[in-house]
């Protein structure tokens, strides 16, 4: 150990997992300067918790209760206050590791946001787009996830910041899985979007598709990416349109009950 690891906060490094052999071990290698690792498993019939186990995690398993309450349940189990919570198919590269020891040193802040960078069906995003920062290393003591029903992630009570330590999103491996992922993302948020009493459902299906491509094809250079980044920028497209296409669904199903 350094000496700029020793003198710093210890960490927990988090993680849920669910068939995910495919990409567990480069997740877990990532986090191996961790205190502790914790991975809380939904009933894999893989390798899964095997992989965790060569690794040194602390597995345990229980059934799956929604993206929110599974990885608050991942982080109660930690031992360390400060928490790295990835998803499986996420990964640290360098430097990640000397920057978050060194922050972690002397913390300015309650919470961080990583800057992430996605696999893009068959490339990994141009170094010129802009990176998706993710929220992934905070304080439990001040933090409880929030109760979004996909994208969950940590509220901080206190100063979030963001931090240069690099992570890596596997994401889905082609075009299909994307789909059927962003199908079951919109099914789920249908009734949290109805329950905060969305207006302009009509007009939103209708333009916003066009502003979540444009955002993300020129706003964020997903253009210097090729047919990937013109091809994952039509799929964004369609998940703006589906979110508020099935909201329109329930309203009229609603309606008609």
């Amino acid at each position: 150990m350094d000496a700029v690891a020793s003198h710093r906060a210890p960490i927990s490094g988090v993680v849920t997992t669910l068939n995910n052999a495919a990409t567990l071990g480069e997740c877990l290698a990532s986090l191996a300067f961790c205190d502790e690792i914790v991975v809380l498993d939904s009933g894999s019939s893989d390798a899964t918790t095997a992989i965790a186990q060569r690794h040194g995690a602390r597995v345990q398993t229980q059934p799956f209760a929604g993206y929110a309450a599974q990885k608050q349940a991942a982080i109660d189990l930690a031992r360390h206050d400060w928490c790295l919570l990835l998803d499986a198919d996420e990964f640290l590269v360098d430097p990640a590791r000397i920057v978050i020891e060194r922050e972690l040193s002397a913390p300015r802040a309650d919470g961080y946001r990583l800057p992430r960078r996605e696999w893009l069906f068959w490339r990994w995003v141009h170094p010129g787009c802009a990176s998706n920062w993710q929220l992934r290393l905070f304080r439990r003591s001040r933090s409880r996830m929030n109760q979004v029903p996909v994208h969950a992630e940590p509220a901080v009570d206190g100063r979030v910041i963001d931090l240069r330590a690099p992570l890596r999103h596997r994401g889905e491996a082609d075009i299909a899985a994307r789909v059927d992922k962003i199908n079951r993302y919109t099914t789920g948020m249908v009734e949290h979007k109805r329950a905060r009493g969305t207006r302009f459902v009509g007009l939103r299906m209708l333009l916003y598709p066009w502003v979540a491509f444009a955002r993300m094809y020129f706003v964020k250079r997903y253009f210097l990416n090729g047919w990937a980044g013109f091809t994952a920028a039509r799929v964004h497209a369609f998940y703006a349109f589906l979110k508020y296409a099935k909201l329109h669904e329930a309203g009229r199903r609603s309606s008609r009950d």
